[in-house]
């Protein structure tokens, strides 16, 4: 798929908007949709919030009501190789001549808010946001899964009233916006908890529970727990995204379809069905080389390095041998847990750094692997890794490699993987 003539210059504006607006807030996304006439109040919209899982469950809701005959949009970032991923209905992503169309009907808008105060003007991430719900009014969803960008309280998309309320977990990431507790964290994830709509929860901490339990209470919402709906893993829904959590995931989604099932009827074998063939790339998703095995797998903080320790335990014991493993991530709070994990997994380490700005040296990375390390450590360039399509230049063939850390990464190599040139819209991330 070639982009227009003009996209990239409708790509390069959009670039110059990352850094627009940079005071955390929701104000100039109040101000956007009023100037819009408020696209977000005509469709259905279930709004997931969570520390992990909030993509995975809204693409496993989007896949049920799919498969049950409803016109689904679909909000989710970062995107990983193409930038109009974020934005789909029905699965299709917006395309760059879209893309150019949308950007060039907001741009006016925007700047009327900027007139009179330069740190009034959308961002990027604000753009994107408008252009979703100006894309699932027009194509008139009949349901939307919006996923939060960061937190939940001051995101972008907390400007929906939503039917349903979603808050998958609850642990420590993006501490310098959100907070360096559970319980800061947890007041802005609860931040998208409406007066009156029900609340769904999945596996959260004892605190950030007792805590999402007093939000919904004040605010006259009735509370559903996943753990009270499914008394253990083994009632847990199975889906084709492999791990434990993304059980539960898939359990959060089918508690949803419950509470929402007087308005939103589905057939459970068609649910069940669904939940078989979701497409989530760049979560443990199996890549066949030609003569090699290639997973990629998001893992970005603490609680997702736990998820990566178990899957990572399960391929060791299937391959009876370790894998070759890649990381790179963002930020040495990150490369912290996820090195600890890695280390113990591999029989190589290769250490990348993200083409992102906040992405973390690959020395760096290496101060954060335990002392007691015994795997061979080496510094590399993604390029050297990955020099083409389809081909990978580590191990021999019949081996299996592993890439995780950052989906900023998993999206580098994917586009190195799949694009005969560079699509350039790796630039076209969030700041956060």
């Amino acid at each position: 798929m070639s982009a227009p003539a003009d996209y990239n210059a409708t790509r390069d504006y959009l670039y110059s908007l990352k850094y627009q607006g940079s005071k955390y807030g929701i104000d100039r996304m109040r101000l956007l949709v009023d100037a819009l006439g408020h696209p977000e109040r005509a469709f259905p919209v279930i709004h997931v919030a969570g520390t992990n899982g909030k993509g995975s469950t809204c693409s496993m809701l989007e896949a049920i009501y799919r498969a049950n005959g409803y016109k689904t949009g679909l909000y989710s970032s970062p995107h990983l190789v193409r930038q109009g991923e974020r934005v789909q209905v029905n699965r299709e992503i917006l395309d760059e001549t879209d893309i150019v169309a949308y950007t060039n009907a907001l741009k006016p808008v925007a700047e009327g808010i900027g007139a009179n105060d330069p740190d009034a003007h959308p961002s990027f991430f604000e753009f994107m946001t408008a252009m979703a719900l100006l894309r699932f009014a027009e194509a008139q969803v009949d349901l939307a899964f919006i996923e939060t960008g960061l937190g939940g309280r001051l995101d972008a998309t907390n400007v929906v009233d939503p039917e349903l309320s979603i808050i998958t977990s609850i642990s420590l990431d993006h501490i310098e916006q959100l907070g360096d507790t559970i319980a800061k964290i947890t007041h802005e994830k609860a931040g998208i908890i409406k007066p009156g709509k029900p609340v769904l929860i999945g596996k959260l901490p004892a605190e950030a529970e007792a805590l999402v339990r007093k939000v919904a209470q004040t605010n006259g919402c009735a509370l559903t727990s996943v753990r009270e709906r499914f008394s253990d893993v083994d009632s847990l829904p199975e889906t084709n995204l492999p791990g434990s959590c993304q059980r539960w995931n898939a359990a959060t989604a089918v508690a949803a379809t419950e509470i929402l099932s007087a308005r939103f009827p589905i057939k459970p074998a068609l649910t069940a069905a669904a939940l078989q063939s979701i497409y989530w790339p760049g979560r443990w998703q199996t890549i066949q080389l030609a003569d090699k095995t290639l997973i990629l797998d998001a893992s970005h903080n603490p609680e997702g390095s736990e998820m990566l320790d178990e899957n990572l335990t399960k391929l060791v014991a299937h391959l009876g041998t370790k894998p070759i493993i890649v990381a790179g991530t963002l930020g040495e709070f990150r490369a912290r847990s996820l090195m600890a994990v890695v280390c113990r997994h591999a029989s190589q380490l290769h250490l990348l750094a993200p083409d992102q700005s906040r992405a973390t040296p690959t020395d760096v990375l290496e101060t954060c692997i335990p002392d007691t390390n015994t795997t061979p450590i080496y510094h590399q360039q993604l390029e050297d890794i990955f020099p083409a399509i389809s081909v990978c230049t580590l191990g021999e063939p019949g081996d299996t490699i592993v890439v995780t850390g950052s989906l900023y990464l998993i999206g580098e190599v994917l586009e190195r993987l799949t694009c005969k040139a560079p699509v350039q819209q790796g630039m076209l991330q969030d700041t956060p």
